[in-house]
């Protein structure tokens, strides 16, 4: 490890070893802890910081205060035969994935799709994490799932919806992941806003409205308001969609329910996610992967333009904060 008091190097062995042993010091038992860690991992390898050592002080925080169960078993059952079900049981989304998704995945190669549904469990973090794993099974994989309001109808002024977010993983004809992304279905993201008022900056219009439903350049304005759903009406339309799949088809919570995600107290988040796992070749067979290569060829061909994910180098080590990776360690004794 190395680097000055501002930023450290440090590699993503540590970084993963590290969120383990917090986590366990803080009550969760060894295999919980190694399924958030591995996620923990990969957000930071990708560059998504907000989902990596950004949550752990959260995580461990809200092990030690209740809201989130660290040693319960999920419980996996198939309510129809196309369907998996996962009870999280009040405990980590990743565990409650890892234990359904060999179900989810057999089952999808015997009917030609399947859906999980992850039910009552703690915020997944990043979505992408999970359909990603999807297509390296060899399937396309659709994820979605709600958070905490911060987001209003439009012509409102009252957050009703989470950022809501949507992800799809397609699989590549020779194994691994062609494409893929992960998004919310607000204009931006709630850390974006926060991000803004910590730095004295402002935020663009578009992104939010003050309390009055006012469009607002004001990050602390927008903080006392509401983020607004990208591209209007067509947005709010997909976050009432992931609201559905995510909440009502999971029986979890609305996001007009779920109280502050980092908060360290009150109840558990109860939150659902929900995918879909296709065969890409069920219905037209290696037709699926012509038509893909098809797309693919066109957007290489446009010099500066790639399909989301793909050229995305994993990095081995990363610079973080000194003062975070410290507060990691601090918490990992």
């Amino acid at each position: 490890m190395a680097g000055n008091a501002q930023k450290l190097t440090v590699s993503l062995g540590e970084i993963e070893a590290t969120a383990k042993r917090a986590m366990v010091a803080h009550g969760a038992v060894d295999w919980i802890a190694a399924e958030v860690a591995k996620a923990v991992r990969k957000a930071e390898a990708t560059g998504n910081l907000i989902c990596g050592l950004y949550y752990l002080e959260s995580y461990c925080t809200q092990l030690r205060s209740g809201r989130v169960n660290g040693s319960v078993e999920p419980q996996v059952s198939k309510p129809k035969p196309a369907n998996v079900k996962v009870d999280a049981g009040l405990g980590f989304a990743q565990p409650a994935f890892a234990r359904g998704l060999p179900v989810a995945i057999e089952t999808a190669k015997g009917m030609g799709t399947a859906s999980l549904a992850i039910c009552h469990s703690h915020t997944c973090t990043s979505l992408g994490y999970f359909t990603e794993q999807i297509a390296q099974a060899g399937l396309i994989g659709i994820g979605f799932t709600n958070a905490s309001a911060v987001v209003s109808p439009p012509g409102g002024n009252a957050a009703v919806l989470g950022t809501n977010p949507m992800a799809l993983a397609v699989p590549a004809k020779g194994g691994g992941v062609a494409f893929q992304f992960d998004q919310s279905t607000s204009a931006v993201a709630l850390g974006k806003i926060t991000m803004a008022a910590s730095a004295g900056e402002q935020i663009p219009l578009g992104w939010a409205v003050d309390a009055e439903g006012n469009p607002t350049q004001d990050p602390n304005a927008a903080l006392k308001g509401s983020l607004v759903s990208t591209g209007g009406y067509k947005g709010w339309g997909f976050g009432l969609m992931v609201e559905v799949l995510a909440a009502a088809v999971t029986g979890s919570v609305n996001s007009l329910d779920v109280k502050g995600l980092k908060a360290a107290d009150g109840p558990p988040h109860d939150l659902g996610q929900f995918y879909l796992l296709i065969d890409p070749t069920g219905y037209s067979g290696d037709a699926f992967y012509d038509r893909l290569a098809r797309v693919a060829d066109a957007v290489e061909a446009q010099p500066g333009a790639r399909l989301p994910g793909t050229r995305r180098a994993l990095l081995e080590e990363v610079s973080i904060d000194a003062a975070l990776w410290e507060n990691c360690q601090a918490l990992a004794q």
